[in-house]
């Protein structure tokens, strides 16, 4: 039995995770972003251990929910789920970006993380520059490539752990809206298999449907 986190998991993909590990038999302590959020979360998911609450796009409530994790913890993986589709440059680095960076930079590492990231990273680009500043013309796709980034860096940095990302695909949440063409169930137990797996040896791949996928090369540029 593994004690896993998982961000953003009030609704949608992480809490379809937090579902399918729970019926597993593991322990999952789940994240929403204010208590009204929590409150849907413990009432969808009431085998959860604990929901802790912070709001990724304010800087000092993510270094706050790092200490709740902490206290919380130790967990044998994260999943780094949470993330928005629409905004400005600076709320979308904030919640895509910096958020997961911070949590994982403050949190005790556990001996998996995932991190959810997007086929739409193929198009993106680093932007570091503007990611030092304002964030100005920031989109969507090049935080999902920051994601890439970010996790590659760590299996190269923590090799004694498992990192890696995974493209869900564009299923039919409400990020994703109703029309989308992928399969649900199929979003969502990549990310379960890698929280779980305690015999895996991969590490810095990026998983579309539980298979390793090409990439954007960018992500390989230390």
């Amino acid at each position: 039995m593994s004690k896993i986190f998982i961000t953003g998991s009030s609704d949608g993909l992480g809490q379809l995770a937090a579902k399918q590990l729970i019926k597993e038999g593991h322990q999952v302590v789940l994240h929403a972003r204010n208590e009204k959020r929590a409150e849907d979360a413990r009432e969808a998911v009431p085998e959860a251990i604990d929901t802790l609450i912070g709001d990724l796009s304010d800087r000092e409530a993510t270094k706050a929910l790092a200490d709740k994790i902490n206290a919380q913890g130790p967990f044998d993986a994260i999943i780094h789920n949470a993330g928005i589709y629409q905004g400005d440059g600076k709320r979308l680095a904030e919640v895509n970006t910096f958020a997961p960076y911070l949590l994982t930079a403050l949190v005790k590492l556990p001996p998996r993380l995932i991190y959810l990231s997007s086929g739409l990273h193929s198009n993106g680009q680093a932007k570091l520059e503007q990611l030092a500043g304002d964030c100005k013309g920031i989109g969507y796709g090049d935080t999902k490539l920051h994601i890439l980034l970010l996790t590659k860096a760590l299996a190269r940095r923590y090799p004694s752990i498992k990192v890696n990302a995974v493209n869900p695909g564009w299923v039919p949440t409400k990020m994703g809206g109703a029309a989308a063409p992928d399969d649900l169930q199929k979003g969502y137990e990549t990310q379960v298999r890698l929280a779980t797996d305690t015999d895996a040896t991969a590490s810095g791949q990026y998983y579309f449907h539980m298979h390793p996928q090409a990439y954007n090369q960018a992500a390989d540029d230390e």
